[in-house]
C-alpha cells in the first residue's frame, strides 16, 4: 500500500513523525506542502510554530501561532505564543497573551497556574498568589501551582501552611527535587536543621545538577557550623551556576571560617565585581575587621551603610540582624 500524498491527515503525520524525531526543518517544508492542501487548518500552523520555536526564529514562530489561532483559538497554541515572549523576555506581552487565552477558557488551571508563575516571575505576589488560588480551586491536585504558592506562603514565613500545601503534592510527585527543595527549606526556616539537611539531600539525589539545591544546601551547613560540608555544596553550586553574585559571598564568609583569608577576599571581590550589594559589602568588612585590615574595612562599611541607606523602609526592616550588625561594627571600628 501508499500513503495519499493528498490526504492531509497523512501529510501532517509524517511532518509529526519528522518533528518528533529532531529534524524539524524537514517537518517544516512538509508542513508548507500541507498549507497547498488547506490553507485553513489550524493545526498546520500551530506545529509550525513550534517548529520555528525548536529553530529559535521566535518572530516566525509568533507569527504561525498567530495565524492558527485567527482561524481556530486554543489554548495549546495561547500558552505556546505567551511561552515565545517569556523565552524573550517579553513579560508585559506574555501576560496580556495568557489573559486574553483566560477569556476564552476562564477555568483552565494549566492557563491560571502558568499567568500565577509568570506573575511571581515578575514579583508581583498578590497577583500570582490570587491566579493560583484560583487554579487550585479548579485542581486541588495541581502541582505546579501547589509548589508556586507554597513558596509564596513560604516567603511569608509561614512554614506550617507551606508544609500542610506540599504534603499533598507529595502524594502527586513523590520524587520532585524541587518540592523537596522547599520542604527542606521549610524546615531551615523553623530552625530544623537536620531535616532540612535529610530533604536537601533528599532534592540532591532526584536532581544532582540543580544549582539551587547545592546552594542551599550550603546555607544550612554554614548555619550548622559544618564549614567543610557548606564549602564543598557552595562550590558545587557556584560550578553549576557561576553568575549568582550571593554564592561567593557566603563562600567568603565559609573561607574565613576555615581560615583561608586570601581566597576569602578573592571570593568577597568577585561578589562585589558582579553586584554592589550592602550585605556584600557588611560581611567583607566584618571580615576584614576580624583580620586587623581596619582601614579597608572601614572603606566597605561605609559603602555598605550608603547602599542600606538607600533601600526602601521595607527592605531595611526585612532583616534587623543586618541592622544590629552594622551597629556593632560602627562601634567597633570607631573604638
Amino acid at each position: 500500500t501508499t500513503i495519499n500524498p493528498q490526504n492531509i491527515r497523512n501529510i501532517k503525520q509524517v511532518a509529526r513523525s519528522l518533528y518528533l524525531l529532531g529534524k524539524k526543518q524537514a517537518a517544516l517544508d512538509i508542513y508548507n506542502d500541507a498549507l497547498t492542501i488547506d490553507e485553513n487548518d489550524w493545526e498546520v500552523y500551530h506545529n509550525q510554530g513550534l517548529c520555528h520555536m525548536h529553530l529559535k526564529d521566535y518572530e516566525k514562530a509568533r507569527e504561525a501561532f498567530e495565524a492558527a489561532n485567527t482561524i481556530q483559538p486554543h489554548d495549546s497554541t495561547f500558552m505556546q505564543l505567551g511561552k515565545i515572549y517569556v523565552m524573550q523576555n517579553k513579560y508585559e506581552e506574555a501576560v496580556g497573551i495568557y489573559e486574553e487565552a483566560l477569556e476564552n477558557s476562564p477555568e483552565n488551571p494549566s492557563l491560571l497556574t502558568t499567568l500565577g508563575l509568570l506573575f511571581l516571575r515578575m514579583g508581583q505576589n498578590y497577583k500570582a498568589f490570587k491566579h493560583l488560588r484560583t487554579a487550585l480551586a479548579l485542581d486541588p491536585k495541581n502541582v505546579k501551582g501547589i509548589l508556586a504558592s507554597g513558596s509564596i506562603i513560604q516567603d511569608h514565613n509561614d512554614m506550617d501552611i507551606a508544609l500542610i500545601r506540599y504534603r499533598v503534592a507529595a502524594v502527586q510527585t513523590p520524587s520532585s527535587a524541587q518540592l523537596w527543595n522547599n520542604i527542606g527549606m521549610c524546615f531551615f526556616g523553623k530552625g530544623m536543621h537536620i531535616a532540612a539537611i535529610s530533604c536537601l539531600k533528599r532534592a540532591l539525589y532526584f536532581d544532582p545538577f540543580e544549582w539551587i539545591i547545592s546552594y542551599n544546601l550550603g546555607l544550612v551547613h554554614l548555619c550548622t557550623k559544618q564549614y567543610a560540608s557548606a564549602f564543598h555544596f557552595l562550590s558545587a553550586s557556584i560550578n553549576l551556576k557561576p553568575n549568582f553574585p550571593p554564592s561567593y559571598m557566603y563562600l567568603g564568609i565559609i573561607l574565613a571560617k576555615l581560615e583561608d583569608f586570601d581566597n576569602s577576599r578573592n571570593a568577597y571581590r568577585r561578589a562585589i565585581e558582579m553586584e554592589s550589594d550592602h550585605l556584600f559589602h557588611l560581611n567583607y568588612a566584618i571580615t576584614l575587621c576580624n583580620h586587623d585590615q581596619n582601614a579597608e574595612a572601614t572603606k566597605h562599611f561605609e559603602i555598605a551603610k550608603e547602599l542600606f541607606n538607600g533601600l526602601d523602609e521595607d527592605s531595611k526592616n526585612a532583616d534587623p540582624d543586618v541592622i544590629k550588625r552594622i551597629e556593632a561594627l560602627g562601634r567597633v571600628l570607631k573604638g
